[in-house]
């Protein structure tokens, strides 16, 4: 894995410094749905075989998103780059690299909210700002349910985690009555 990000890391930083001087979000977008056309299989599947040109595995590439940055000439040599080089499988890494420095430069972190129950509106946002006001940074977070932490919360940012769910009160417990 280590090595993936290592050669993923000059593409990414490539991509971020064209993107500043751009639309950001709007590369961000295009860089999110190339690393999500890049994982599929099919595409991983012609890009490897030699009866397709590298011109026509670029042109699938750009067609199966969305974003309308794929007709901008930066972006088009951005995949033939790739493409020339048999990188198109870095493409999710080059995607959560390019997100962590647009977010380091924003000030900013993604935030991984687990929780026993669906948050949603007020609550959320509440929450979202209390682990603000707690990370000294502006969180951008996603919500995924998991009904075995039985309540609370349990959040990633980063490499830090912050774990205040009932499973991890137990298993605490259970581990200084055992001691």
């Amino acid at each position: 894995m280590a090595e993936l990000a290592t050669i993923a890391r000059p593409y990414a930083e490539a991509l971020f410094a064209v993107a500043q001087a751009g639309d950001a979000a709007g590369w961000s977008t295009l860089t999110q749905e190339l690393a999500q056309v890049s994982s599929l299989p099919e595409v991983e599947s012609i890009a490897t075989s030699p009866k397709v040109s590298r011109a026509q595995v670029v042109d699938l590439v750009l067609a199966a998103v969305r974003s309308p940055l794929k007709d901008d000439a930066q972006a088009k040599n951005f995949v033939q780059m790739l493409v020339d080089n048999h990188r198109l499988p870095l493409l999710p890494e080059i995607a959560t690299q390019f997100e962590a420095l647009k977010n380091a430069r924003d000030g900013a972190a993604d935030a991984l909210i687990v929780s026993a129950f669906a948050l949603e509106g007020q609550q959320l946002d509440e929450l979202v700002a209390a682990l603000e006001r707690k990370f000294k940074r502006k969180l951008k977070p996603t919500v995924q349910v998991d009904a075995s932490l039985i309540g609370g919360v349990r959040v990633t940012v980063g490499d830090e985690v912050l774990d205040t769910s009932v499973h991890a009160r137990l298993a605490r417990m259970q581990t200084a009555l055992t001691a």
